[in-house]
């Protein structure tokens, strides 16, 4: 009977029986062995061909953000032809735009009990009411949950996105992109410039997701509001805000405080903005590349930001979205107005300290009447403008009925088509389309301010 089984005509009796018994169970325990342990090498094959492949463990996530009130859909032109230079320019990547209808959604789901479980973060921005401050708040939570590139809807793409880095950098040692907005260190001791003379851009700039310079900022902005809130005895979204408040609670200074305090913890040593001023190339500290001011900030007319036909200029930052100084208004002398629309020049500055020093010695009667003369003439101002404005829109429809045929060119109708402006596409931009400064913008007039008078109390004041 044992020669005559199909196990003793195969291994010729040899084995006894009990492992005859075992010997189809021990090849079916080896066969599924070698399948499982071969699915499982190719399973952590894939992994590691998916991690290299992947381009966040390599650079930065492909994605960017902007953010406004309107959806993609109902853009204006104007900015829908913005924010197209970023796709067209980086067609790789995925573009994402959040709105005033969007934004809460995006914060609850990622800062929510399913996401990061940062009740007190989904608190706060629920409760802020001011834009700006909810527009700064928003790309930081944005850029730490997710990453990529952050851009302001009035910001144009001039090079694609693998020119932020330069060649001589490995993209692993890179965290964070930013580019120097002002660099005018000498105006440390300014009380009005002081607090903003020197930092980062926050219109554009690049993360990888999870920085915790991120969340620092945005823990920082917190605890900030809640600090003004009981200062104010007012409730979040009451809180009144100037326009230096914002700067330094949640815009550029705050974002660039942050900055070099996670670039001094990671390099061990103290760093200042010394290392980034009159920067001639990019610098990389700390994990952060920080790129010279024409990268980001060209044409400001100050900080040395050169043009934006340089090989340098990455953006375009048109200013036509920078309108919320208007609720949260600079200091406004009566008489010698806004410091900032020098523009950082050195002695436009001198004057308006000097002139608004001798101001508050003069009599009561004499400052009473200068006040009246500068009102005057802003009002004559205002007249001129709305008057050049609608010279300006007739000039244009004129030139649009041209084109469209209906209307013949003749002497009447328009002087010279040199003398005309051309036509625009969408209402006029905040800045004119040249070079505007970034942070403030110049006056018409020159303002010409007083040297000071030693007798001050007979001190005659030019208005502006």
């Amino acid at each position: 009977m044992l020669l005559n089984s199909p196990t003793a005509t195969k291994f010729g009796g040899a084995f006894p029986k009990q492992i005859q018994r075992a010997l189809p169970v021990g090849i079916a325990v080896v066969v599924l062995f070698f399948i499982l342990s071969s699915a499982g090498f190719r399973g952590v094959s894939l992994e590691n061909s998916l991690e290299e492949n992947s381009h966040i463990s390599k650079g930065f996530p492909r994605k960017i953000w902007q953010t406004w009130k309107a959806d993609a859909l109902n853009l204006e032109e104007r900015d829908l032809g913005r924010a197209r230079t970023w796709t067209t320019k980086n067609p790789s990547y995925r573009y994402e735009l959040l709105t005033d209808d969007t934004d809460m959604y995006y914060v609850e789901t990622h800062f929510g009990p399913e996401g990061f479980n940062r009740p007190d973060i989904v608190h706060m921005y629920r409760s802020i009411t001011a834009r700006i401050i909810k527009a700064d708040l928003l790309r930081y939570l944005i850029m730490y949950a997710e990453g990529g590139v952050y851009t302001d809807i009035d910001v144009e793409a001039i090079r694609p996105l693998e020119r932020f880095i330069p060649e001589r950098y490995n993209v692993e040692d890179v965290d964070m992109i930013v580019g120097v907005e002002i660099d005018q260190p000498e105006f440390r001791q300014h009380p009005i410039l002081g607090q903003k003379c020197q930092s980062f851009c926050q219109w554009t700039f690049v993360c990888k997701p999870r920085l915790p310079v991120m969340m620092k900022l945005v823990e920082h902005i917190m605890k900030w509001l809640n600090e003004l809130s009981r200062k104010q005895n007012k409730s979040i979204g009451e809180l009144e805000l100037d326009f230096d408040e914002v700067i330094t609670g949640t815009g550029p200074s705050a974002f660039t405080d942050a900055i070099i305090a996670e670039m001094t913890r990671k390099e061990g040593k103290v760093v200042g903005w010394d290392q980034f001023h009159g920067m001639s190339e990019s610098k990389l500290v700390g994990g952060v590349l920080v790129l010279t001011v024409e990268a980001f900030a060209a044409g400001q007319g100050h900080s040395d930001s050169g043009n934006h036909d340089s090989r340098s200029a990455l953006v375009k930052h048109r200013f036509h979205a920078s309108g919320w100084p208007t609720t949260h208004p600079r200091y406004l002398h009566p008489v010698y107005g806004e410091v900032e629309h020098c523009n950082w020049n050195a002695d436009c500055v001198k004057a308006w300290d000097e002139g608004t020093k001798n101001f508050e010695s003069l009599p009561q009667e004499e400052k009473d009447k200068l006040i009246a003369e500068k009102k005057i003439k802003d009002e004559e101002d205002e007249k001129k403008r709305i008057k050049e404005e609608e010279l300006s829109y007739a000039a244009n429809a004129v030139l649009g009925l041209i084109g469209a045929g209906q209307v013949p060119l003749t002497p009447d109708s328009v002087s010279s088509p040199a003398d005309a402006p051309a036509p625009e596409q969408g209402p006029p931009a905040a800045f004119p389309p040249s070079d505007p400064p970034a942070a403030f913008p110049p006056p018409q007039e020159q303002p010409a301010f007083p040297a000071p008078d030693a007798s001050h109390q007979e001190a005659k004041l030019r208005k502006i």
